[in-house]
């Protein structure tokens, strides 16, 4: 009970940060906010509250595996892959290639989880 205390009281701004990012999504797909509105209100309070980092944390406290995945998560590489991903959809929406784009984005996120996972295994294997 008393490392169930500790957890709590190191992590307090994060956790009131993810419940109140929890919130702010549930509300904003309930009153139909603004996609915009919701992801700047969502940036703001996980930068403000530390919660993407404390989610690194908790992600890497999972036994073999959660080491793995930050550290790969954390390379340089798959931050390149993303933003320069995120910079061509930008202009391929300008340019009207919209249902383009979320098919490249789908495979994006497919490379990046398929990447992880073959990381994942390659250290563990």
């Amino acid at each position: 009970m008393n490392r169930f205390v500790s957890f709590l009281k190191n992590y307090e701004g994060a956790l009131v940060a993810w419940v109140v990012i929890l919130w702010v999504v549930v509300m904003g797909i309930y009153y139909s906010w603004d996609r915009s509105l919701i992801t700047a209100a969502v940036i703001l309070v996980g930068t403000i509250g530390q919660a993407f980092a404390a989610l690194g944390v908790w992600v890497g406290l999972v036994p073999v595996v959660g080491p793995l995945v930050v550290h790969f998560l954390a390379l340089p590489f798959i931050w390149l892959l993303n933003g320069v991903g995120y910079i061509v959809s930008i202009f391929a929406i300008k340019r009207g290639y919209t249902k383009d784009i979320v098919a490249t984005r789908a495979m994006t996120i497919m490379l990046l989880i398929g990447l992880t996972v073959g990381y994942i295994l390659g250290k563990i294997l």
